[in-house]
Formats: C-alpha cells, sequence, structure tokens
C-alpha cells in the first residue's frame, strides 16, 4: 500500500513538474559575468536557456551542493562508526582466544559443547 502512495507523491511532483516546465518555456540569457565587471574583464560567457532549464538545473546544483556538503558533514561519524567496528572486531577474536586458553586442558567435547552455549546465549 505504502509502495502506491509512494508512486501517486512522485507522479504528483513529476505532473507538477512538466506543467511548471511547459509554462515557463521562454528563452531567457545567463550571463557568468554582470557587464559591468565583464568590461573590466573583457570576457563575458552568456548562454540563451529555456526558462525551465535554468530553474531545474538551479534547484539541481542546490540538491547536489546539500548531498556533498551533508557527507562532508557526516565524515567524522562514519570515521567514528568505522573505528567502533575495528574495536569491535579486535575484542571479538580477544575473547575467542581466551575461551581456547580457558578450554586447553579439558575434554574436547566438553569444549565443544562449552563453546555452543556461549554462542547460544549471545
Amino acid at each position: 500500500m505504502m509502495r502506491y502512495v509512494r508512486y501517486l507523491i512522485l507522479a504528483a511532483i513529476v505532473a507538477v513538474l512538466v506543467i511548471a516546465a511547459m509554462a515557463n518555456r521562454q528563452m531567457v540569457t545567463l550571463t557568468a559575468l554582470p557587464s559591468g565587471l565583464a568590461d573590466l574583464v573583457a570576457w563575458n560567457f552568456s548562454i540563451d536557456l529555456p526558462l525551465f532549464i535554468v530553474v531545474l538545473g538551479g534547484i539541481a546544483v542546490g540538491l547536489l551542493l546539500g548531498y556533498i556538503l551533508e557527507w562532508i558533514r557526516e565524515s567524522k561519524h562514519r570515521a567514528e562508526v568505522s573505528k567502533r567496528q575495528r574495536q569491535v572486531k579486535s575484542l571479538n577474536r580477544e575473547v575467542s582466544r581466551l575461551k581456547q586458553e580457558s578450554n586447553e586442558g579439558k575434554d574436547e567435547v566438553l569444549a565443544i559443547l562449552d563453546q555452543a552455549a556461549t554462542r547460544k546465549a549471545s
């Protein structure tokens, strides 16, 4: 059921975007520099595009920058998780080694049963 609701919302968003794109087909000129600054530099890039492409492109660039900035912001959390995972693996290896040492002098069957009981408990 939730899948259909998600598809319905997605279809509504796409319909709104298509209608807005059809309503804003007029051409606009994008320039890289303002005219006063372009006269000083003697270089200016300009391109004519439909307005809806400019708007949707701006939204896409904003989303991309947001994702990149969020990824950078979360890098310290990912590093901490990675460090904790390494610690857990190291501690698990140490526990296994200690269990082997504690079962060293015991009968093999009893050692296997002891290992199975500790695995079941954890």
